[in-house]
């Protein structure tokens, strides 16, 4: 509805109707302004995903009805008692301008709300923003006393108190936040309410935590079910012993929040939504798995519960629930690899940390890169033993990262070094018998039962080390360096696509990692950037573990890259050829001459075209093909630079081997390319 308030809406449409609007929608807060994550198992009543109860009014009722209708809701409709509602009002802020919200406190009055319960609050608690601009405004909030009695619990309102908690929200859009920081006057007022169904289902069935009402109890149950062990007991902070009951609560919210994203096509991913998901479900099955100490395949083995307490409202969720659980199966075991040995990194480091000092800032960073574990998560096994992460150097990575992906560089290209070998180092490795790199394993991918791609780690031995444009036997702790290897199954940036990144172990000391930031191919040696955690020497053996997240999504922009190649010849004609792409794990460019220019239309044309292929969810087909018979392949696309021989070809939906006559049209058909990417 933000058109509506913004008055961008066309006056003619649909949504441009609209003076009262009443709604439940599903709601999922775990990043950005409005993030719940980290207060969820904590407490019992934050949660990721929740179904929230609104009613609008765009430019119709305000104040005074809104809350009439709200307080007949809850007290005669709901038969609330009237004595354990608290309700707060906006004090004002003079830093902005704004005076206290006396018109909102006079309602409340006019309608028998005691003055004891009728409670102002300043800008954080009382002024609400959709983000850092756009509509915002004023809001009074309702309050329900848990406990009652006959008490005054005004001291506890906006306490972070389990037994007084906001139950609904009920926000005055007047203002504008504009991009500067200042406040407009909206030309209309409206209305936006939003009352938690969880917490309103609480105090309708006379209970003191969201958990233990019939939204979670079953869930809770399959649990206990699943891991034996206690039963869950609603105990909160240091009554909380071991942390089984935030377990308990932090497994049964986020597998709520897996069912409902991935049913709506929110699928755990590298950025984004996707990100935030993937964090959230590597969240629970690290709870299951070191807390509940419940077998692999928990997580999955509870959706049927949930399908079963959310089917009737969500029907959608009944018809998913297969894939839901073959989603998250194949996520946890991914993460579950990785969580003893970020468990073993951490405890190490600890061990060896000069007393009342804090975790480094560049483990936790590797930590969180290299094995995918979500901050909270490093922050909560740090506190589980009692020490703090370096935050401020956290951060300063955190933002050169930020900066590095927002100028489409490499990680090593931020760094002062050049790990690329020059001529005279290519001739000492030459003279000296080193073979290459051997770098077919970075092909050795399978496609698992559920249709997951699976990555193997890779074998290996360092034959040298690269630094200060010099080969050297032997690089020492917290230096960056090139590692040549004999094998790699790491992809080498090469025709556009971004190289792998990830990590590598030496053999035998699986709790320390070596990052490898960046791959370079040079005269045939693979060239792995990686910051020497400790001194690193020629003859090592190596395990190679490619960031799997990464390699995926760059996979991903390089298909998307092919469809996009053959539905501009197929729309444009064949006169129209690529003259280069960049393919990194967040986006994609695809250069290309055509002749005359591309109207508005073709290119509607070309993004069907794309979009009908991937809905029909073709096989990719690969094979490698001496290139004088690739080159015989009608309609093959190939760009203006060297290949090897044999060379790779990718097909979507035909074979490559049916294309090797010399009277077959099939390549005409679809998407073939000659590729050296992933």
């Amino acid at each position: 509805f933000k058109p509506v308030f913004l008055g961008t809406a066309h006056p003619r449409s649909e949504l441009a109707q609209h003076r009262r609007v009443v709604n439940s929608q599903k709601c999922v807060r775990a990043g950005g302004k409005h993030n719940d994550l980290e207060d969820v198992g904590r407490d019992t009543y934050h949660h990721t995903f929740f179904e929230m109860l609104g009613n609008w009014s765009f430019g119709d009722y305000f104040k005074e009805e809104a809350c009439s209708m709200a307080w007949e809701l809850l007290t005669e409709v709901y038969e609330i008692p009237r004595d354990r509602l608290y309700v707060t009002y906006f004090g004002g802020d003079s830093s902005l301008g704004l005076s206290a919200d006396e018109e909102c406190r006079d309602v409340w009055l006019r309608l028998g709300v005691p003055a004891s319960h009728v409670l102002p609050f300043p800008l954080k608690d009382n002024f609400w923003e959709m983000g850092d601009t756009g509509p915002c405004g004023p809001c009074t909030e309702i309050h329900y006393d848990h406990v009652g009695g006959g008490r005054n619990a005004a001291a506890l309102v906006n306490q972070g108190s389990p037994d007084v908690v906001e139950i609904w929200n009920l926000v005055f859009m007047q203002y504008s936040r504009e991009v500067e920081g200042n406040l407009l006057p909206l030309p209309q007022h409206h209305v936006d309410t939003g009352m938690g169904l969880e917490r309103l289902v609480t105090v309708l069935q006379n209970k003191r935590s969201n958990y233990d009402t019939d939204l979670f109890t079953p869930i809770l149950d399959a649990i206990h079910k699943g891991c034996g062990g206690p039963r869950y007991q609603g105990l909160v902070g240091d009554a909380d012993v071991g942390r089984v009951n935030m377990a308990y609560r932090v497994v049964a919210d986020h597998v709520r929040t897996l069912c409902v994203c991935i049913t709506d096509g929110i699928y755990p991913g590298l950025s984004g939504a996707e990100l935030v998901l993937r964090r959230i479900l590597r969240r629970a099955v690290r709870f299951c798995s070191e807390v509940l100490h419940a077998p692999s395949g928990l997580l999955a083995s509870l959706v049927p519960t949930v399908v079963e307490v959310l089917g009737d409202a969500y029907p959608e969720l009944t018809k998913n629930a297969d894939q839901i659980m073959d989603i998250i199966n194949e996520n946890e075991a991914a993460f579950l690899s990785s969580l003893e040995r970020g468990r073993r990194i951490i405890e190490r480091t600890v061990q060896q940390m000069e007393p009342s000092t804090n975790f480094p800032a560049e483990v936790a960073w590797s930590i969180y890169g290299n094995l995918g574990f979500p901050l909270d998560l490093i922050d909560l096994m740090l506190e589980e033993k009692g020490i703090s992460l370096d935050s401020a150097g956290f951060n300063k990575l955190a933002l050169e990262d930020a900066k590095r992906k927002a100028g489409g560089l490499q990680a090593g290209q931020l760094k002062d070094i050049n790990t690329c070998l020059d001529v005279h180092s290519l001739a000492q490795l030459r003279s000296n018998n080193v073979p290459a790199t051997d770098d077919s394993p970075k092909y050795a991918y399978t496609l698992g039962q559920h249709g997951q791609y699976e990555f193997s780690p890779c074998q290996a031995t360092i034959l040298m080390l690269y630094r200060d444009q010099s080969l050297q036997k032997e690089v020492g702790a917290g230096q960056c360096c090139g590692v040549i290897l004999d094998r790699t199954n790491f992809y080498a940036e090469q025709g556009g696509q971004a190289s792998d990144q990830g990590y590598m172990i030496r053999s035998g000391q699986q709790d320390i990692l070596f990052p490898v930031e960046s791959v370079r191919l040079c005269g045939g040696y693979v060239v792995h950037e990686v910051t020497a955690l400790e001194t690193l020497r020629a003859g090592d053996q190596v395990q190679l573990f490619v960031d799997e997240a990464q390699r995926l999504a760059c996979m991903t922009n390089h298909t998307a890259t092919h469809l996009l190649n053959f539905a501009l010849r197929h729309v444009l004609g064949d006169n129209t050829e690529q003259r280069g792409s960049h393919v990194t794990a967040e986006q994609l460019r695809f250069d290309f001459d055509t002749k005359g220019p591309v109207t508005v239309e073709q290119l509607q044309q070309v993004e069907q075209v794309v979009q009908d292929m991937i809905k029909r969810n073709e096989v990719v087909y690969m094979a490698e093909v001496p290139l004088t018979l690739a080159r015989r392949i009608q309609g093959l696309r190939a760009v203006d630079e060297e290949y090897p021989d044999p060379v790779r070809i990718v097909s979507v939906g035909v074979p490559v081997e049916s294309m090797l006559t010399c009277d077959s049209e099939a390549a005409m058909q679809t998407s073939v390319e000659l590729c050296c990417g992933t």
